[in-house]
């Protein structure tokens, strides 16, 4: 990025970091996030950071969501230019191998509503995002709840099946035969189910009805078609 002013030090550490996230999860990280690995304390001083980055043309953001935050070119050297995110990846082939994954109903980012065990379909994708695809389906994303977390209403996410999660983990969580996308958190006498979005509350669930809840997988990815 010769052509663009010169970073600081603190300020290409921010930049490697949201690039780094959105190369693993497919989104960029919040400015909590942002601020927790490099130490930095104060969200207003992530901010100023992100301001800079912006202003001197290495990122762009729609509003002021952290979840929105694109790098224009990629910092670091490597091979692929120019800088796109697992969800666009998803629409160019890098191995040359695809896989057909199964599109098995649909998945509340908002209020749960059933998801319906039989496939609507199907996306060919590279082999690269899903590895083998063993235990990987997609859901289509129906509501607003998990926009902060890059997951957006018309979506369609990966799930790999799995009946277990870490804390913080984005999962799909069956709750009286209805489906829902929430971040998990298992707390003292609860879980959390967590959306993406302020405007919106948790989900909580004691821990003695947890049998009635299910853990149908994590989210891996995130397939998303642009308007062409």
């Amino acid at each position: 990025m010769s052509d663009l002013p010169e970073l600081t030090p603190r300020q290409k550490e921010v930049f490697c970091f949201i690039e780094a996230k959105i190369k693993e999860w497919g989104y960029p990280p919040t400015i909590r996030e942002i601020g927790e690995h490099l130490g930095i304390r104060s969200t207003n001083g992530v901010a100023d950071h992100l301001k800079a980055l912006k202003r001197k043309g290495y990122l762009t953001q729609r509003g002021h969501k952290s979840r929105t935050l694109t790098p224009t070119r990629p910092e670091s050297s490597s091979n692929d230019s120019p800088s796109v995110s697992n969800t666009v990846r998803a629409l160019i082939p890098k191995s040359g191998n695809t896989i057909s994954i199964p599109i098995l109903g649909r998945c509340a980012a908002g209020e749960p509503i059933l998801a319906e065990e039989h496939a609507e379909g199907s996306l060919t994708v590279d082999s690269f995002l899903v590895g083998n695809g063993k235990k990987v389906f997609a859901l289509k994303i129906v509501g607003s709840s998990m926009i902060e977390d890059g997951i957006f209403d018309g979506d369609y996410i990966f799930v790999q099946k799995r009946q277990n999660a870490e804390s913080g983990d984005i999962v799909v969580v069956m709750i009286d035969n209805e489906a829902t996308c929430k971040r998990y958190f298992p707390e003292k006498d609860r879980i959390r189910l967590q959306p993406g979005n302020k405007t919106m509350d948790p989900i909580y669930i004691h821990r003695k009805d947890f049998r009635d809840v299910q853990i149908i997988g994590a989210v891996t990815g995130v397939y998303r078609k642009f308007p062409g």
